[in-house]
């Protein structure tokens, strides 16, 4: 059985996530050990909150070099994705850099702020939407976004296109929340722990 890491440095969704593979009967382990994370068949970096103080969590935690290391399949969550991207508006916050994307702040005059709800994904590519349809609904609560890219592995609109999700080697990273997406989230959960 593959062993489940969800790395822990303080960030907010971690209890929903846990709830979300306790239901897909998936083992898992909570840690901020660089040795556990790195010895990891599986990492999961879940995050609800503000950009620059969760950077500096996985700073003092001295994650920031064992996540850039990682070479194991690895999935970002919300603000776990953002965290991946090079820089972030959010408080003009320096990024882990794995995708060298901007991550900006919707505007405000054309949208409300921040996005929350339901959302359809669509161009879905790569195995992690394996069983999935087009524009299947997935659950949102973000201020930021990061653009439309190369890297951009499926997109929703608000009202313009953005990443719903990322992938570049062994990582990727979700916009919107698997763990409270229904069975279309516990879906991609799944295909991430087989792959």
């Amino acid at each position: 059985m593959s062993k489940i890491v969800i790395i822990d440095y303080g960030a907010g969704n971690v209890k929903s996530v846990k709830f979300a593979l306790d239901r897909l009967g998936i083992g898992y382990e909570l840690s901020r050990s660089a040795e556990t994370i790195q010895s990891a068949d599986k990492l999961l970096f879940p995050g609800v909150g503000e950009a620059s103080s969760s950077m500096k969590a996985l700073e003092e935690y001295g994650l920031t070099e064992v996540i850039k290391d990682a070479k194991q399949p690895f999935l970002g969550i919300c603000l776990g994705m953002q965290m991946m991207c090079e820089s972030s508006e959010e408080n003009d916050t320096k990024g882990l850099g794995i995708f060298p994307l901007p991550v900006k702040l919707f505007d405000s005059t054309d949208v409300k702020v921040p996005h929350m709800g339901w959302n359809q994904v669509e161009d879905l590519q790569t195995p992690i939407f394996d069983g999935l349809e087009e524009k299947e609904y997935m659950y949102f609560v973000h201020s930021y976004y990061v653009p439309d890219s190369e890297w951009t592995i499926a997109k929703a609109n608000y009202p313009a296109p953005f990443s719903a999700a990322l992938h570049k080697d062994n990582f990727y990273g979700c916009q919107f929340h698997p763990e409270k997406s229904g069975s279309f989230g516990q879906k991609i959960l799944e295909n991430f722990v087989r792959m």
